[in-house]
């Protein structure tokens, strides 16, 4: 997934299989022959054939002296309507500029890509807008990683592709390794991510995108278009999706988006919307009162 981004795959990459036993030499042997195919330059050959050509030119024999004066005269002449061809045609040069002015602005739009950090890649991805982006002071803090370490496989590679550390073995996976921290770096993000918004910061990173809707409404009619939270039914990975929390009405409803319903509930928690309007209480509204009665030609159903 990460590699999509263009980003160096150095970022992205592990030692051992899936179980994280002993490493299988052949493999990385491989990995590391295909890699070294895949970065040799064919800009050698090229500089090659030319200094070949350029040899080649250099040691024609030169036929200036059987020609005599009459061919110096026409060189000059063909000298002199090259020079009034350049002065006459200012366009060919106004082109030249542009398009060295387009080549130079789509190097910076590459660099800026380039300089995306992993963290931003992630939340701006189609489905993760529910996360906001933690700070790495908050990452780096090895407090709040505490028992992170157990629970998520390849941690010290998966924290490096967070943190966009570089790999000194970067070169040596293969791309089924890459996956598998790929994957592990967004299970940790995720872990993250949930204690982060309970600080002070992380809830006021989740208020922008409260007041901006990023969590969706309530679907029910009579909340009026309430703002929602996310919320998970469980702490635990792996044990649900993530749900969004209605205030006004107090229940839990789907996420109208199936890639924002794909998010393990456990990367959000239990605690994050009620903490969260205990912390701003302004925004709680009123409960709401109002309910649906069912009819039938006119008349209310009775109840048993």
């Amino acid at each position: 997934m990460y590699r999509d981004r263009g980003r160096s795959s150095a970022k992205s990459e592990m030692v051992g299989g899936g179980g994280g036993g002993p490493l299988d030499r052949k493999r990385i042997n491989d990995a590391l022959d295909k890699h070294l195919e895949k970065t040799s330059s064919p800009s050698t050959s090229r500089v090659l054939n030319s200094n070949s050509k350029e040899k080649e030119r250099l040691s024609m024999p030169s036929t200036s002296a059987a020609g005599g004066g009459s061919k110096s005269h026409h060189m000059d002449h063909h000298r002199d309507n090259r020079s009034s061809s350049n002065v006459t045609n200012p366009k060919n040069k106004c082109s030249d500029d542009e398009s060295e002015t387009d080549s130079e602005e789509s190097d910076v739009s590459g660099s800026d890509e380039d300089d995306t950090s992993w963290i931003s890649w992630f939340c701006n991805l189609r489905g993760n807008e529910f996360f906001c982006e933690v700070d790495d002071e908050y990452i780096q803090d090895d407090f709040n990683l505490c028992g992170l370490s157990s629970q998520v496989p390849y941690f010290d590679y998966a924290l490096d592709l967070i943190l966009d550390a570089e790999s000194s073995h970067g070169d040596m996976f293969t791309e089924e390794q890459n996956e598998l921290v790929e994957s592990a770096a967004e299970m940790l993000y995720g872990l993250i991510h949930v204690r982060y918004i309970l600080t002070t910061r992380g809830m006021s990173a989740m208020l922008e995108k409260y007041k901006n809707y990023d969590f969706g409404r309530c679907p029910r009619v009579y909340c009026c278009g309430q703002p929602c939270l996310p919320v998970g039914q469980s702490d635990i990975p792996r044990s649900s999706t993530v749900k969004i929390y209605c205030p006004k009405c107090e229940d839990i409803y789907y996420p109208r988006s199936k890639y924002q319903g794909n998010i393990d509930g456990a990367y959000f928690g239990t605690t994050f919307p009620h903490l969260f309007l205990m912390s701003y209480g302004h925004l709680k509204p009123q409960k709401a009162i109002q309910s649906y009665t069912p009819r039938v030609f006119g008349f209310k159903l009775h109840k048993p």
